[in-house]
């Protein structure tokens, strides 16, 4: 954030009257102008759409894109619930709030197909499948991504430890023996967790596989892994829009599942008579009763 603020300042006095009201924004409320589009930027401090591009490219941007994306991965982290949902309420404004983030989550789920590293994805799959023992630890809102795939990967497995994480203390005890053969998979999203990446450090440093489901390569996470897969997540709003990386997720399990997929498959016909025998499923009513 600090180069980008400090490029901004240093080039100032440099700039035109319409340029200087832009910068003089995005200085003071940053938080807000990530999100702005550039007509709204432009509209937001009384000058052109035109003005605010080539704002964008006076700083070396390829376009307004481009430094609205380098302004939103550089705060993405630092802002607090309060000022998240500051930023959703202007960006929501008077529009239909489900349409809204129903087409925003789309547009996670797309960007994230488009920008997809398939080799760390395909690494991620050999990984999980050879492993000796799978780890899985996700906090806060990311603790339902790592129960999802804990849920799936223990009737898939028998060697899965879903990390708990009534304390720090309580996170390193249930990893204490992890080692070479073992992977640890990590999920953090903004704001990220630091027991999450402590664990992960962790994990790497005593020779385990470690892979990270995060939203970009400047990501803690994706720095400390071996195999990081990203997924878009739109953190403006003050709750986690967490579609994109769980159908990241959905895609790891049945790509794991399908590299595996005689073993597995006896493990589900065992588990289907399991719930037959025991009435775990509702039944369908018989016809015509």
């Amino acid at each position: 954030m600090n180069d980008l603020i400090s490029k901004i300042q240093h080039q100032l006095p440099g700039f035109s009257k319409g340029q200087k009201q832009i910068a003089r924004y995005i200085l003071e409320h940053y938080d807000k102008a990530a999100f702005m589009t550039a007509s709204r930027l432009g509209a937001t401090v009384g000058v052109s759409e035109s003005t605010v591009v080539r704002f964008a490219t006076e700083l070396g941007y390829e376009g307004y894109p481009h430094l609205q994306r380098a302004l939103q991965e550089m705060i993405r982290n630092k802002l607090t619930s309060v000022q998240r949902m500051e930023v959703s309420s202007d960006r929501m404004g008077g529009r239909d709030v489900l349409q809204t983030v129903l087409h925003t989550d789309m547009d996670m789920i797309r960007m994230t197909l488009d920008g997809m590293d398939r080799k760390a994805f395909q690494g991620a799959v050999e990984a999980l499948t050879g492993a000796r023992r799978i780890y899985i630890l996700g906090v806060r809102s990311s603790s339902a991504l790592a129960n999802f795939v804990g849920f799936y990967f223990n009737l898939m497995f028998d060697n899965v430890t879903l990390i708990h994480t009534s304390s720090v203390s309580e996170i390193f005890e249930q990893i204490l023996r992890i080692g070479p053969g073992d992977v640890f998979l990590g999920i953090s999203f903004p704001r990220y967790s630091k027991r999450t990446l402590s664990a992960m450090k962790y994990a790497r440093d005593r020779g385990a596989r470690v892979i990270a489901l995060t939203d970009s390569h400047i990501s803690p996470l994706a720095r400390v892994s071996d195999h990081a897969l990203l997924a878009h997540s739109d953190m403006a709003s003050f709750v986690d829009s967490l579609v994109a990386p769980l159908s990241v997720i959905n895609a790891l399990i049945v790509a794991v599942g399908m590299s595996r997929h005689d073993e597995i498959e006896q493990t589900f016909h065992k588990l289907e008579r399991i719930w037959e025998a025991y009435d775990v499923y509702e039944k369908p009513e018989d016809e015509g009763s």
